[in-house]
């Protein structure tokens, strides 16, 4: 447009009146639209932001959790009962026999009185919810009204057409998924992990950040169903004792037994342990030595404890840590892990540049150390690792809801992958620690004092 067509809008309305009056012009603008609400679509947001806080995948998991530890219990208590019938003397027996049997009671109650008040708790969240979430969407329905150029519906039209030209592009060429490599596994091909099958903090609610826990893989007769947790007490950082339940839901209502098992009464000192990267197997706890670049094996039936040094120019007292970009986890050096053949070490060194060193740890007397791998991933670009069938599969933080299986590393074929590309949906930012169960291939994770469990799905 010519500058001279420019012409303001109030020398042109007082050409219009033709008057020579000096005083000034004003125009006065009259807009036939309604005001926008912004003070409604404040609330709104403030009313969905409310419901956001009170609906967490937490809640969901807590009946879920509970439900499950009724589940496996049941059928123990029924079991013993059984058993009582046979084998019943009317002596002395029967008397110990009635006494379990009143114990597992007693803990089934408390899971069931604890399972009511989570269900009423939730019927109440539910019909609050509800409520609210039928005025959400009459509250926008009518600020809708308000769209009179239609950009909201154009902006979801736009969507809706994206998805279905993403579709057509994918039928038209589909992505060749890559061939994973034969191996013998018991369970076939690792392929993805469930939804969180159980979620608790237990006995200690946001008391202890950083710990670890699961199941023995190779336990003692009648000890099939304990379970174990080691919480940093010292520190976020040392921990001298183990803590052992009897089941899965004596862990999740808070009910240790037989209790503590304690290394030493010091906390820290000589062989007690030093991060959260700890497992147990065969009735014997493998942790990194508080202060030094070696493997602690501490037995807990005879309380022995026996050392196995790493090689020369392992990174150690949280000199080679599993990182993110925002923060590293300190004294994670090592990483404990067992699968279904045994124990492994996840390490790094000097003489490596800082990449994964695996390493297997045999039993026996003294404790040695086997065959040993060496990776090209970067352990500090890396935020935990898992062993399953001899496979080493390694994590990375993607955001505060995801975390990434993004790497393995066979040790049977000796081939590295880095599109695994499995994705694990978090109940809390970090994942202090993640050890595989082979006994029923359940994945538990230690999450800033939460406790858990994801099933691994095999092909």
């Amino acid at each position: 447009m010519k500058l001279y067509v420019i012409v303001p809008l109030c020398a042109l309305f007082t050409l219009t009146q033709q008057a020579p009056s000096r005083d000034k012009c004003a125009c006065e603008l009259t807009n036939s639209e309604k005001a926008f609400p912004h003070d409604k679509l404040s609330t709104v947001e403030n009313d969905a932001s409310k419901c956001n806080s009170n609906i967490t995948p937490q809640k969901t998991l807590e009946l879920e959790s509970l439900l499950l530890g009724l589940e496996r219990r049941l059928p123990r208590l029924q079991e013993d009962v059984s058993m009582l019938e046979r084998e019943d003397d009317g002596q002395l027996y029967a008397v110990l026999s009635l006494y379990v049997l009143e114990n597992e009671m007693v803990e089934i109650k408390q899971l069931l009185d604890r399972l009511n008040g989570t269900t009423l708790g939730h019927q109440r969240l539910t019909a609050d919810t509800t409520k609210q979430l039928k005025d959400l969407r009459a509250e926008m329905q009518q600020l809708e009204t308000y769209d009179t150029l239609q950009v909201v519906k154009r902006q979801q039209d736009n969507k809706q057409l994206k998805r279905d030209l993403d579709q057509c592009r994918n039928r038209l060429y589909p992505i060749a998924q890559p061939t994973p490599p034969q191996r013998n596994c018991p369970h076939g091909e690792f392929r993805n992990i469930t939804r969180v099958r159980m979620h608790t903090q237990g006995e200690y609610p946001d008391s202890y950040k950083y710990g670890a826990w699961g199941q023995d893989p190779k336990p003692e007769a009648g000890k099939e169903n304990w379970y174990w947790l080691v919480m940093l007490t010292s520190s976020n950082i040392y921990a001298n004792y183990v803590r052992r339940y009897s089941s899965l839901s004596s862990l999740i209502v808070g009910v240790s037994t037989p209790g503590n098992v304690e290394i030493h009464s010091s906390n820290p000192t000589t062989n007690t342990i030093q991060g959260p990267n700890v497992v147990l197997y065969g009735e014997a706890l493998y942790y990194n030595c508080y202060n030094q670049d070696s493997v602690c094996r501490f037995n807990l039936t005879t309380k022995a404890v026996t050392t196995l040094q790493l090689p020369k120019g392992t990174r150690y007292n949280s000199k080679g840590n599993f990182c993110h970009l925002d923060e590293c986890y300190p004294y994670t050096d090592l990483d404990l892990a067992t699968d279904e053949s045994g124990v492994w070490v996840i390490y790094t060194s000097k003489q490596d540049f800082g990449n994964l060193v695996l390493s297997k740890v045999e039993e026996g007397e003294p404790l040695t150390l086997g065959q040993t791998w060496r990776t090209s991933v970067y352990k500090q670009g890396v935020t935990n690792t898992f062993m399953a069938c001899g496979v080493l599969y390694a994590t990375r933080y993607v955001n505060k809801e995801v975390e990434e299986i993004f790497y393995s590393f066979d040790t049977t074929t000796g081939v590295e992958r880095f599109d695994i590309g499995v994705f694990i949906n978090k109940m809390s930012p970090n994942i202090n620690s993640l050890n595989y169960s082979p006994v029923d291939q359940m994945l538990h994770a230690y999450c800033d004092s939460h406790m858990v469990s994801y099933k691994v799905l095999f092909s």
